[in-house]
């Protein structure tokens, strides 16, 4: 049987990329939904958070 895990990395200018089956949720503890693939915002700029929308490159 094939393990399902996901997969988390972080990208150079400073994305982190989740992949695959997880429960993503804020502070409070309440669910975020999400696709199987999405990208996390690491810089903060970002008018969608957690999610990146790519405003790090302006």
């Amino acid at each position: 049987m094939k393990e399902n895990k996901p997969l988390i990395y972080r990208k150079s200018k400073g994305q982190i990329v989740v992949e695959g089956s997880v429960i993503l949720t804020n502070e409070n503890g309440e669910k975020i939904q999400h696709g199987k693939r999405f990208t996390l915002c690491g810089c903060t700029k970002s008018k969608n958070l957690p999610f990146c929308d790519g405003s790090h490159k302006y």
